[in-house]
């Protein structure tokens, strides 16, 4: 595995990785301490508005390939956090994922993961590691919405059981560090009356919520204005849960959520 190039913005900076194999990857360091790094090469759920893995899968990274995005890079940058955020959901790659992840950890860095919460199985043994924070994507609370936004990230229901049950066996302490991620866009999930649905399971669960910006990458979809996502938030922090925003550096063009490509072009 070796860096084949680094681009930079006034807020991000990517690093594309090259692998054994000539799969490519890629990795974003951001906040000035937190290098988001990848878990798959492509994606295979599906997802229709995001660029990340619009080419679906070819392959699952090895704990070795995972652990090198940081590795590769801790000599030169400043890197306090890891964020398994990258392309890929790392639950479909859960063994190499662990197996990753006590590797980072040996290395006295906070890790945290952003999943769709599938394979549901494996929820439960994710949210038991001592990490430091998981964000699960919701998106939406209706059955039949949740396959259209992710086709093929199983059912909304069994991943609202389990999250139930699995946050029974979490202390107080380590149940606030998991959040609802719901990524808002226009005219697909931006109502009122789905926030407010949104936020009653937030609450129902006991967590926090996670309003995303949505990165306008696929023509279909479009990113509601600066005034309706500030609406939304309202909407949601009106009904008493806390609500964290998208960061500057998520909503960047390079490295943004969404933005990372599978075998970029040089």
């Amino acid at each position: 595995m070796k860096l084949l190039l680094e681009l930079q913005s006034e807020l991000n900076r990517l690093f594309l990785f090259e692998l054994e194999d000539g799969s490519r990857i890629e990795s974003v360091f951001y906040r000035g301490d937190t290098l988001c790094i990848s878990t798959q090469v492509g994606c295979a759920l599906g997802c229709p508005f995001c660029l990340s893995g619009s080419k679906g899968l070819l392959r699952n990274l090895t704990a070795e390939e995972i652990y090198s995005q940081y590795k590769l890079l801790k000599d030169r940058l400043p890197i306090k956090r890891i964020a398994m955020s990258g392309i890929g959901e790392p639950l479909m790659n859960y063994t190499n994922v662990q197996e990753a992840f006590w590797m980072l950890k040996e290395e006295g860095l906070k890790v945290s993961f952003y999943t769709t919460g599938f394979p549901t199985e494996k929820l439960p043994m994710l949210l038991s590691l001592p990490h430091n924070g998981v964000t699960i994507s919701v998106h939406t609370v209706r059955e039949e919405k949740r396959k259209l936004l992710i086709p093929h990230g199983g059912s909304l229901e069994k991943l609202i059981s389990t999250l139930k049950h699995s946050l029974k066996e979490l202390s107080s302490s380590r149940r606030k560090k998991i959040a609802l991620a719901y990524l808002l866009i226009k005219g697909i999930n931006d109502t009122e009356e789905e926030l407010l649905e949104f936020s009653r399971l937030v609450k129902e669960l006991g967590l926090r919520a996670v309003l995303l910006y949505y990165n306008s990458t696929k023509p279909d979809f479009e990113a509601p204005s600066p005034e309706e996502y500030e609406r939304a938030f309202l909407t949601l922090k009106a009904q008493g849960i806390k609500v964290t925003l998208s960061t500057r550096y998520r909503k960047d063009k390079l490295g943004g959520c969404g933005t990372l490509l599978v075998n970029r072009s040089l």
